[in-house]
């Protein structure tokens, strides 16, 4: 079993609150979990109107997979997502 973690970086420009954030972040959660069959979460910067930190987390038997999966993710935010900027990702085996 391979499980997976991808952590990004999200710069949520002209939020100026946390119910805008929100509102923002909570379909983009969705979308990924839809899209990607992932679980998805925020787990940093809660308390910042502009900035959010997502985790994106995969288990397969197949190392290779739970890769290619996490790392189109960041693209495809950017693709279908252009009001949020992804500042920075990475990837962890766990």
């Amino acid at each position: 079993m391979h499980v997976a973690a991808l952590t990004i970086e999200l710069n949520l420009p002209g939020c100026n609150s946390l119910k805008q954030k929100r509102s923002r972040l909570k379909p983009l959660l969705a979308r990924l979990h839809r899209e990607f069959n992932i679980s998805v979460a925020e787990i940093d910067h809660n308390d910042h109107h502009q900035l959010a930190v997502i985790a994106c987390v995969v288990v397969s038997n197949d190392v290779r997979h739970v890769q290619r999966r996490l790392a189109g993710i960041p693209t495809w935010i950017e693709k279908h997502r252009p009001d949020i900027q992804v500042i920075d990702d990475q990837i962890a085996l766990l």
